[in-house]
Protein backbone atom coordinates (compact mmCIF):
# COMPACT_ATOMS: atom_id res chain seq x y z
CA UNK A 1 0.00 0.00 0.00
CA UNK A 2 1.38 3.42 -0.95
CA UNK A 3 1.22 5.89 1.92
CA UNK A 4 3.24 8.89 0.79
CA UNK A 5 4.46 10.24 -2.52
CA UNK A 6 7.75 11.36 -3.94
CA UNK A 7 8.33 15.07 -4.45
CA UNK A 8 6.34 16.28 -7.44
CA UNK A 9 8.28 17.62 -10.42
CA UNK A 10 6.51 19.53 -13.19
CA UNK A 11 6.99 22.46 -15.53
CA UNK A 12 4.29 24.76 -14.17
CA UNK A 13 5.32 28.30 -13.29
CA UNK A 14 4.90 29.65 -9.77
CA UNK A 15 2.10 31.86 -11.04
CA UNK A 16 0.27 28.89 -12.57
CA UNK A 17 0.55 26.91 -9.36
CA UNK A 18 -0.75 29.86 -7.36
CA UNK A 19 -3.74 30.27 -9.68
CA UNK A 20 -4.55 26.57 -9.35
CA UNK A 21 -4.42 26.71 -5.56
CA UNK A 22 -6.58 29.84 -5.45
CA UNK A 23 -9.14 28.21 -7.75
CA UNK A 24 -9.69 25.35 -5.28
CA UNK A 25 -13.09 26.12 -3.71
CA UNK A 26 -12.74 23.38 -1.12
CA UNK A 27 -9.74 24.94 0.59
CA UNK A 28 -10.55 25.62 4.27
CA UNK A 29 -10.03 29.17 5.50
CA UNK A 30 -9.14 30.74 8.82
CA UNK A 31 -11.51 33.62 8.14
CA UNK A 32 -11.87 36.99 9.85
CA UNK A 33 -12.41 37.20 13.57
CA UNK A 34 -13.88 40.12 15.50
CA UNK A 35 -11.10 42.71 15.38
CA UNK A 36 -8.20 43.14 12.99
CA UNK A 37 -4.90 44.95 12.96
CA UNK A 38 -3.27 46.18 9.76
CA UNK A 39 0.48 45.49 9.84
CA UNK A 40 2.20 47.37 7.01
CA UNK A 41 5.71 45.98 6.63
CA UNK A 42 8.63 48.10 5.40
CA UNK A 43 7.00 50.71 3.16
CA UNK A 44 10.28 52.61 3.13
CA UNK A 45 12.09 54.20 0.24
CA UNK A 46 14.75 51.48 0.11
CA UNK A 47 12.06 49.00 -0.95
CA UNK A 48 9.41 51.10 -2.68
CA UNK A 49 11.18 53.81 -4.68
CA UNK A 50 12.08 51.95 -7.85
CA UNK A 51 13.11 55.29 -9.35
CA UNK A 52 15.81 55.75 -6.69
CA UNK A 53 17.09 52.45 -5.31
CA UNK A 54 17.92 49.15 -6.95
CA UNK A 55 16.84 47.37 -3.76
CA UNK A 56 13.27 48.54 -4.44
CA UNK A 57 10.58 46.53 -6.23
CA UNK A 58 7.02 46.94 -7.47
CA UNK A 59 4.40 44.29 -8.21
CA UNK A 60 1.05 46.10 -8.26
CA UNK A 61 1.43 49.84 -9.00
CA UNK A 62 -1.60 50.53 -6.78
CA UNK A 63 -0.11 48.72 -3.79
CA UNK A 64 0.31 51.77 -1.56
CA UNK A 65 -3.10 53.11 -2.58
CA UNK A 66 -4.73 49.88 -1.42
CA UNK A 67 -2.76 49.89 1.82
CA UNK A 68 -3.81 53.47 2.52
CA UNK A 69 -7.44 52.50 1.93
CA UNK A 70 -7.54 49.54 4.33
CA UNK A 71 -5.46 51.43 6.90
CA UNK A 72 -7.86 54.37 6.80
CA UNK A 73 -10.89 52.08 7.13
CA UNK A 74 -9.37 50.21 10.07
CA UNK A 75 -8.35 53.44 11.79
CA UNK A 76 -11.84 54.96 11.57
CA UNK A 77 -13.25 51.79 13.14
CA UNK A 78 -10.92 51.88 16.12
CA UNK A 79 -8.71 49.08 14.86
CA UNK A 80 -4.92 49.47 15.10
CA UNK A 81 -2.61 50.27 12.20
CA UNK A 82 1.08 49.46 12.47
CA UNK A 83 3.94 50.51 10.17
CA UNK A 84 7.42 49.01 10.31
CA UNK A 85 10.67 49.98 8.66
CA UNK A 86 14.24 48.72 8.87
CA UNK A 87 17.34 50.61 10.02
CA UNK A 88 20.62 49.96 11.77
CA UNK A 89 23.22 51.71 13.90
CA UNK A 90 26.16 53.45 12.29
CA UNK A 91 28.49 50.52 13.00
CA UNK A 92 25.79 47.94 12.08
CA UNK A 93 26.41 46.10 15.33
CA UNK A 94 22.66 45.55 15.69
CA UNK A 95 22.29 44.05 12.20
CA UNK A 96 23.36 40.56 13.18
CA UNK A 97 24.51 37.83 10.82
CA UNK A 98 21.55 38.49 8.50
CA UNK A 99 22.25 42.20 8.09
CA UNK A 100 26.02 41.97 7.75
CA UNK A 101 26.16 39.24 5.13
CA UNK A 102 27.35 41.85 2.63
CA UNK A 103 28.71 45.38 2.96
CA UNK A 104 28.03 47.46 -0.12
CA UNK A 105 26.17 50.78 -0.45
CA UNK A 106 22.99 48.78 -1.18
CA UNK A 107 23.41 46.26 1.64
CA UNK A 108 20.88 45.83 4.40
CA UNK A 109 23.33 46.92 7.10
CA UNK A 110 23.75 50.27 5.33
CA UNK A 111 20.15 51.35 5.84
CA UNK A 112 20.98 53.84 8.58
CA UNK A 113 18.65 55.59 10.99
CA UNK A 114 17.36 58.85 9.52
CA UNK A 115 18.60 58.09 6.02
CA UNK A 116 16.56 58.41 2.84
CA UNK A 117 16.45 54.60 2.62
CA UNK A 118 15.03 54.39 6.14
CA UNK A 119 12.28 56.98 5.60
CA UNK A 120 8.76 55.89 4.79
CA UNK A 121 7.60 56.42 1.23
CA UNK A 122 5.82 59.77 1.26
CA UNK A 123 2.87 58.22 -0.60
CA UNK A 124 1.99 56.35 2.61
CA UNK A 125 -0.80 57.99 4.60
CA UNK A 126 0.47 57.54 8.15
CA UNK A 127 -1.40 59.02 11.10
CA UNK A 128 1.48 59.82 13.43
CA UNK A 129 -0.92 60.51 16.30
CA UNK A 130 -2.68 57.14 16.13
CA UNK A 131 -0.61 54.61 14.19
CA UNK A 132 2.15 52.57 15.80
CA UNK A 133 5.54 52.92 14.10
CA UNK A 134 8.30 50.42 14.80
CA UNK A 135 11.84 50.09 13.52
CA UNK A 136 12.72 46.44 13.15
CA UNK A 137 16.02 44.72 12.46
CA UNK A 138 15.00 41.23 11.38
CA UNK A 139 12.46 39.88 8.86
CA UNK A 140 9.43 39.47 11.12
CA UNK A 141 7.51 42.51 12.36
CA UNK A 142 7.10 40.59 15.64
CA UNK A 143 10.79 40.04 16.34
CA UNK A 144 12.02 42.33 19.15
CA UNK A 145 9.25 44.89 18.60
CA UNK A 146 6.25 45.78 20.85
CA UNK A 147 3.81 44.43 18.25
CA UNK A 148 2.58 41.46 20.30
CA UNK A 149 1.83 43.66 23.32
CA UNK A 150 -0.04 46.16 21.16
CA UNK A 151 -2.24 43.44 19.64
CA UNK A 152 -3.04 42.05 23.08
CA UNK A 153 -3.95 45.52 24.36
CA UNK A 154 -6.34 46.05 21.44
CA UNK A 155 -7.83 42.54 21.80
CA UNK A 156 -6.98 41.78 18.18
CA UNK A 157 -7.66 38.28 16.86
CA UNK A 158 -6.88 38.82 13.15
CA UNK A 159 -3.74 40.26 11.56
CA UNK A 160 -3.72 41.62 8.02
CA UNK A 161 -0.15 41.70 6.67
CA UNK A 162 0.89 43.99 3.80
CA UNK A 163 4.19 45.18 2.34
CA UNK A 164 7.33 43.52 1.14
CA UNK A 165 8.97 41.39 0.32
CA UNK A 166 6.47 38.58 -0.09
CA UNK A 167 9.22 35.97 0.12
CA UNK A 168 10.96 37.65 3.05
CA UNK A 169 9.41 39.91 5.65
CA UNK A 170 5.79 39.22 4.67
CA UNK A 171 6.26 35.49 4.95
CA UNK A 172 8.19 35.80 8.21
CA UNK A 173 5.58 38.09 9.74
CA UNK A 174 2.68 35.88 8.60
CA UNK A 175 4.27 32.74 10.03
CA UNK A 176 4.95 34.49 13.34
CA UNK A 177 1.40 35.83 13.38
CA UNK A 178 -0.12 32.37 12.96
CA UNK A 179 2.35 30.93 15.48
CA UNK A 180 1.02 33.42 18.04
CA UNK A 181 -2.54 32.30 17.45
CA UNK A 182 -3.80 35.04 15.15
CA UNK A 183 -5.98 34.50 12.13
CA UNK A 184 -3.69 35.82 9.41
CA UNK A 185 -4.71 37.46 6.14
CA UNK A 186 -2.47 38.52 3.25
CA UNK A 187 -4.18 40.69 0.61
CA UNK A 188 -2.61 39.85 -2.75
CA UNK A 189 -2.44 43.35 -4.23
CA UNK A 190 -0.77 44.80 -1.14
CA UNK A 191 2.39 42.66 -1.36
CA UNK A 192 5.40 42.98 -3.61
CA UNK A 193 8.63 41.20 -4.48
CA UNK A 194 11.47 41.42 -6.96
CA UNK A 195 10.47 38.47 -9.13
CA UNK A 196 7.10 36.88 -9.80
CA UNK A 197 8.46 33.41 -9.05
CA UNK A 198 9.37 34.39 -5.48
CA UNK A 199 6.13 36.34 -5.12
CA UNK A 200 3.72 33.66 -6.30
CA UNK A 201 5.60 30.71 -4.79
CA UNK A 202 5.40 32.29 -1.37
CA UNK A 203 1.78 33.38 -1.76
CA UNK A 204 1.01 29.75 -2.61
CA UNK A 205 2.83 28.49 0.47
CA UNK A 206 1.14 31.07 2.68
CA UNK A 207 -2.28 30.11 1.34
CA UNK A 208 -1.69 26.40 1.84
CA UNK A 209 -0.22 26.64 5.33
CA UNK A 210 -0.16 29.91 7.20
CA UNK A 211 -2.69 32.49 6.02
CA UNK A 212 -5.75 33.35 3.98
CA UNK A 213 -4.44 34.91 0.79
CA UNK A 214 -7.29 37.03 -0.56
CA UNK A 215 -8.04 39.91 -2.90
CA UNK A 216 -7.81 43.28 -1.18
CA UNK A 217 -11.47 43.95 -2.02
CA UNK A 218 -12.41 41.25 0.49
CA UNK A 219 -10.61 43.11 3.27
CA UNK A 220 -12.15 46.41 2.18
CA UNK A 221 -15.61 44.85 2.13
CA UNK A 222 -15.19 43.34 5.61
CA UNK A 223 -14.07 46.69 7.04
CA UNK A 224 -16.82 48.66 5.33
CA UNK A 225 -19.40 46.32 6.87
CA UNK A 226 -18.19 46.99 10.43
Amino acid sequence: MTIGTKMIREDKTARQMFEEVMANPARARFGFGEKIAIVNVDFQNAYTRIDEFKTAYETDPRQIEYVNTISRLARTRGMPVIWTHVAYMKDASDAGVWGTRTDTPDSLQNIKYGSRRHEFDDRCEIDHDRDAIYTKRMPSAFFETPLQSLLVWHKVDTVVVTGGSTSGCIRATAVDSLSRGYRTIVPIETCADKHESYHFANLTDLQLKYADVVGVDEVIGWLEAR
